[in-house]
């Protein structure tokens, strides 16, 4: 369990909102016990897959060198906290077409590939030409969660019960399961069934380009018409209509979405918001799913 001077500050939205002016925002909720001591800024990290690629049996856990972890839980948002460089984890590799994510209810929240009416989801818009499959790499922020029982005060929705989408526009094609380090430069939304979902536009740091891209503004002038493309690519792959009739939001609005979703994950990690079917098993961060590598391990062994 979180420590206790976390739950408290956990418990306030005031405090964190006030917490960020001041930059005191807590960098992530790890526990002190003796349960699996490891430092979750120094894991290095590989996947194992189990089951077979394009069907439903297919899994690709996250496992560190001490044994497995919760991509969700485990790994830090920040990579570099100071310098607001995030962890992101590659679901989907630019120019692939199965729709892969998170699995927010199954133990140890591994990777596998969306379904719909009991069929494997992928995306082919040979309509939409030149875009066939995903025209970057698209993935997701740890520690974070769009809560589906919380109103962004920003749109006046809530959330649509994810973890925050990203989408990395550097040129290299990451793997699935990568796990990159981005600096974010805006966002844009979509509307989910009357929920918000928004999808975070980030560069991988080691972009050639990188260093020329710092806000959502920067994209246009050394990417024309990407950002065009990418919402012509949501609209006719989601059927979802954008939120703010399409507007970009920029880095500063992006940055208060981005702690907003963290807060909530830490909220639901300790008890403090509804859980609606979401898998807290851990082994590194400390929420009320912390369990053993050795659990651990078994329990992906049974899967």
């Amino acid at each position: 369990m979180a420590p206790v001077h976390l739950i408290f500050l956990l418990t306030s939205y005031v405090y964190v909102l006030k917490a960020e002016e001041e930059e005191e925002l807590p960098r992530h909720v790890f526990s002190t016990d003796n349960l699996n001591p490891v430092n979750p800024e120094n894991l290095t990290i590989e996947t194992i897959e189990k089951g077979t690629p394009g069907t439903t049996d297919y899994r690709m856990f996250f496992k560190s060198q001490h044994g497995f972890i919760s991509p969700m839980h485990d790994i830090l948002l920040y990579a570099n906290y100071d310098d607001k460089i995030y962890n992101m984890i590659v679901e989907i590799p630019k120019g692939t077409n199965a729709k892969m994510a998170i699995s927010l209810g199954d133990p140890m929240n591994p990777l596998k590939q969306c379904t719909k009416d009991g069929k494997l989801v992928s995306v082919h818009l040979p309509h939409v030409l030149p875009h066939n499959g995903y025209i970057w790499n698209y993935g997701a922020f740890p520690n974070t969660w769009e809560s589906s029982n919380e109103t962004d005060s920003y749109s006046g929705l809530e959330g649509d019960g994810h973890l925050l989408d990203v989408i990395d526009i550097g040129d290299r094609v990451a793997k699935r399961g990568e796990i990159l380090h981005v600096k974010v430069l805006g966002a844009i939304g979509l509307l989910d069934n009357g929920r918000i979902d928004y999808k975070i536009i980030a560069v991988n740091v080691n972009d050639p380009k990188a260093a020329k891209l710092n806000d959502i503004g920067d994209v246009e002038k050394h990417y024309p018409g990407y950002m065009k493309a990418t919402l012509e690519w949501f609209k006719h792959s989601t059927k979802k209509p954008l939120a703010f009739n399409g507007e970009l939001k920029d880095r500063e609005y992006t940055s208060y979405i981005m702690t907003m979703s963290m807060m909530k994950w830490m909220l639901l990690s300790v008890g403090k918001l509804d859980n609606p079917g979401i898998s807290l098993l851990n082994t590194i961060s400390g929420n009320e799913g912390k369990i053993s590598f050795d659990r651990a391990n078994k329990t992906v062994n049974k899967l």
